[in-house]
């Protein structure tokens, strides 16, 4: 019987991760980590709200927020597994993601994607209205290093 929508589940309980399936994903299939380091990803989750999407108890997608919760976040290494996508579950982790106690009241909310504008548009992302105002220092070989 197929999945339905009340099957699924979001939680912030880092307890819930599956670390292991977090890291093949990112260090394997996404390009914006690969090659993470498992210790790298897991001090990543430890300073981080993470949120993770789950089928009963299998862990099926994943987002974390990197913030002062006062000012400022950074939304990133969004995903859901390949097989689930297609089922609005990006879409209903995103709902989840901006209306969370925690992250209300932010001056400004920050990711990077290559693929996702149509669902971040969606939220109130945009592009910057400003680029020459920021500025990155960017170390894409830094895992390699490790």
């Amino acid at each position: 019987m197929a999945a339905t929508p009340s099957d699924y589940f979001i939680s912030t309980e880092k307890a819930l991760l599956d670390v292991p399936m977090i890291h093949q994903f990112l260090c394997f299939r996404s390009y914006w980590a690969a090659g993470i380091p498992l210790e790298t990803l897991q001090q990543s989750i430890e300073g981080s709200l993470c949120f993770g999407v789950y089928l009963g108890e299998r862990q099926i997608g994943f987002a974390r927020i990197i913030s002062d919760f006062a000012t400022v976040a950074y939304l990133g290494d969004v995903f859901i597994l390949e097989e689930f996508r297609g089922q609005g579950l990006s879409k209903r982790l995103m709902a989840t993601i901006v209306a969370h106690p925690r992250l209300q009241g932010l001056r400004r909310w920050m990711l990077g994607t290559a693929d996702a504008h149509g669902l971040y548009a969606q939220f109130g992302f945009q592009a910057l209205a400003r680029p020459e105002r920021w500025m990155e220092w960017h170390n894409p070989d830094v895992y390699a290093r490790r």
